[in-house]
């Protein structure tokens, strides 16, 4: 890719992110913010692979991507306004949050602008990405493997919650009414079974007929 495809790609991913990250705070349902907040952070791993930082920007799409998906179950499954049904405010404190939004991207920006980045290529990048990769994680790989076993249990746990059929049968069951099984009147609420005097109609068959009496009253 030629430098000026490389520069309009990443002036549109760049946008892009920014957008999806505005759509965050903006829309009433948390699977939509969720959806929108994945949707910024893959623009934005894609920034890195334009910045031959291809290991993280691979390395954020299944991350985030993993993440964003799991993260939108549990809002399904837990949160009480899931799918935007009753408005909600999705920022506390907007005008702080506003302020600080502005004051950020205007140092971040001056700061991309003006500063005096190096140049001067290094002589063996394979041997100064391996050695910053063990300054980084020489102390924690242990943690890191821990929190990798963890994700994978939240996963696995996350699609079990979510599926339709379970271990003891289809998981809808529980919700469905019992039966009422014909003549069986206590299954039937305002249904009054008890013999105290109170009038009430009872259909006989005489010969294909039908007809109501009170038993109740003096007939």
């Amino acid at each position: 890719m030629t430098g000026t495809w490389v520069d309009i790609a990443f002036g549109v991913f760049a946008v892009a992110a920014a957008w999806f990250g505005w759509r965050v705070f903006v829309t009433d349902s948390m699977v939509r913010a969720t959806f929108s907040l994945l949707a910024s952070f893959l623009n934005v791993g894609a920034i890195l692979v334009l910045l031959l930082a291809e290991y993280l920007g691979v390395a954020m799409f299944f991350m985030m991507g993993v993440e964003m998906t799991v993260m939108a179950i549990y809002m399904v499954a837990f949160m009480m306004n899931p799918a935007g049904l009753n408005p909600m405010q999705m920022v506390h404190q907007p005008r702080v949050a506003v302020v600080v939004g502005v004051l950020s991207t205007a140092g971040f920006g001056a700061v991309a602008l003006a500063a005096d980045l190096d140049t001067v290529a290094i002589v063996d990048p394979d041997g100064t990405i391996r050695a910053l990769g063990h300054e980084l994680m020489g102390s924690s790989m242990l943690v890191m493997q821990v929190v990798g076993v963890t994700l994978v249990a939240t996963m696995v746990g996350a699609v079990v919650l979510s599926a339709a059929s379970g271990r003891f049968g289809p998981a809808d069951v529980g919700s469905v009414p019992p039966a009422i099984v014909p003549g069986d009147d206590t299954t039937r609420p305002g249904v009054d079974v008890g013999g105290d005097g109170g009038g009430h109609d009872h259909d006989h068959g005489h010969g294909g007929g039908a007809h109501g009496h009170d038993d109740g009253g003096d007939a």
